[in-house]
């Protein structure tokens, strides 16, 4: 599928000369939508500029087709803020994507977002404001879990993108806005396209870059990124401040001519001890005191998308047990699942059924802190809906002898979010015996409370807790069709660094209330690649009627 696209550098106010070149241009070639980078508007507020803003908001200005844009190196004009905040669209094909995120156009075209300049003096977390002109740190290491895109739009240039270019950009490379962070977000999500604003009247096209791939071969991906930083729109010095292209979606089969290695490549190291501290959907805590020692002496910090066994970026990832995978969220088989094959065989249930509900974002938790507001409540409801689906199969598939325990755990030292989703008999659930299971355990371990409360995101549960959903459907029908009276309870333990919480407890309490618990420890029950792909294959042909990734893109 290819997808035509036009690109303008920082338009800073010049809104009607530009989008009236834009309706020429697109009269002729139709595109798909057209991206600003840099500064939209201009700085300042003079009287020129208020009466641009102004028709711009009455609509007087004609847009002539779908429009992106984010913030520059200045601050949007005050009524534009106002209209975000209050209405979301400024203009008839107008949109802002934010400062910080991730979109996908209509057309398929997955567009990352990273506006503003680094403001080093923002510690502790990602920014808040969506519309003023700076990031953190947190917000370019957030975004890598995106783990891909098709355009990378940013305010600032990735450092040492000129090395090993025989195009050198004409200006002093200390004059050119630049960090290591948005070199790192480049080198995480390969995009097709990273455009950038120039901080004056040049532009800068470098030969196009190939990454390494990840499978120690030697061999170069022919994933190619091609880096553009375009002139300002109007500008003295008549530098190119337009581009047009047309996005091709699959990977080419060769490299371009004149193509170079990425200037961002560097040797892996591997740290000695990585594949023995942290398997994939596991928690594994063996010689905990050695490795605890170990990680103080090193101050090593926890691995990174292309490093971690949730990331559909790490090469290693075991990518024949994913099995649907939604816009903010994916779905897999667990690694030494906790039931068996057989454990619900007899109800109807041919497969364990053990499954991980896994962000598509590289953060520890699912939090407004962790993510941003707007992906955190993505991301949960998706997750919630995945949940839901399961269970609404789990169910469906055994006549309602079968619920569900789905749980997580939520700690800010984390690698990864995810749930964990499990089978378990419905008539424990309907007795209360999975809730006491879990409450009594908590109290032999000396351990706070459960709270009995269905808590959302952002909704007064903050720090580090433990929680989880029982789930049922009372069979008051005796076996009819139609399904009885639905039993939903959410238990949430929480609990400070002062707590040595065990991070097996949810799968210690199920397997001990299963009467599994030979299969507690996951490596003892590890299975062979074939076995783990024919369950994968069982769930999916059992969990297709309530997969709704199937549905949308049917």
């Amino acid at each position: 599928m290819a997808t035509k696209i036009f690109v303008f550098g920082s338009i800073h106010g010049q809104l009607e000369a530009a989008f009236v070149k834009l309706a020429a241009l697109h009269a002729k070639n139709n595109f798909s939508f057209a991206i600003v980078t840099g500064n939209l508007f201009a700085e300042g507020e003079d009287d020129s500029s208020e009466q641009t803003v102004t028709a711009l908001l009455e609509g007087r200005i004609a847009i002539p087709c779908p429009t992106y844009f984010t913030v520059g190196t200045c601050a949007l004009p005050k009524p534009v803020v106002q209209k975000i905040e209050n209405d979301e669209e400024i203009a008839p094909n107008l949109h802002y994507l934010g400062k910080r995120s991730v979109t996908k156009t209509s057309d398929g075209v997955r567009i990352v977002v990273l506006g503003g300049i680094l403001d080093t003096t923002i510690v502790g977390g990602q920014s808040k404001e969506q519309h003023l002109p700076f990031h953190s740190l947190d917000d370019a290491k957030a975004l890598r879990g995106a783990n891909s895109t098709d355009i990378l739009l940013t305010a600032l240039w990735p450092v040492g993108v000129w090395k090993g270019s025989s195009i050198k950009p004409p200006t002093e490379h200390a004059r050119i806005p630049a960090t290591e962070a948005i070199a790192d977000l480049c080198a995480a999500l390969r995009p097709r396209y990273h455009f950038c604003m120039s901080p004056d009247d040049f532009f800068y096209e470098r030969e196009p870059f190939f990454h390494p791939r990840g499978d120690d071969s030697g061999q170069p991906s022919t994933e190619v990124t091609r880096f553009i930083s375009l002139a300002p729109f109007g500008n003295a010095a008549k530098a190119k401040a337009m581009y047009a292209f047309t996005l091709q979606q699959q990977t080419p089969a060769s490299l371009p001519p004149g193509s170079t290695l990425s200037p961002f490549a560097r040797a892996k190291k591997r740290p000695a001890d990585e594949a023995g501290t942290y398997s994939r959907f596991s928690n594994g805590n063996t010689n905990e005191r050695d490795h605890r020692r170990k990680r103080k002496r090193e101050r090593s910090p926890p691995p990174g998308p292309d490093r971690c066994f949730f990331c559909l970026s790490n090469p290693n990832l075991s990518t024949h047990m994913v099995c649907s995978i939604g816009d903010d969220c994916y779905v897999a088989t667990a690694k030494g699942p906790l039931p068996s094959n057989t454990t619900y065989k007899n109800e109807g249930l041919h497969f364990p059924g053990h499954m991980v509900i896994v962000p598509l974002t590289h953060a520890p938790t699912v939090t407004i802190a962790a993510m941003g507001e707007t992906d955190a409540k993505k991301t949960f409801k998706e997750m919630s809906r995945y949940r839901e689906a399961l269970q609404a199969m789990v169910s469906s598939q055994t006549k309602r002898k079968v619920g569900a325990v789905t749980f997580e755990i939520n700690r800010a030292r984390g690698i990864h979010a995810h749930w964990q989703f499990i089978p378990v008999p419905a008539l424990l659930v309907r007795k209360g015996l999975v809730e006491a299971a879990f409450k009594v355990e908590a109290e032999n371990l000396k351990l706070p409370k459960f709270e009995e409360k269905d808590f959302g995101i952002g909704d007064e549960l903050e720090g580090d807790f433990f929680r989880v959903w029982i789930w049922a459907e009372q069979d008051d029908n005796d076996g009819g069709a139609d399904g009885g009276k639905i039993i939903n309870k959410s238990l949430v333990l929480r609990f400070d660094e002062g707590v040595r919480f065990d991070l097996q407890f949810g799968r210690r309490v199920l397997a001990k209330l299963l009467g599994l618990d030979k299969r507690l420890v996951w490596q003892d029950v590890a299975q062979t690649e074939e076995e783990e792909t024919a369950d994968a294959r069982a769930f999916q042909k059992a969990f297709k009627p309530w997969d709704f990734t199937l549905e949308e893109a049917s």
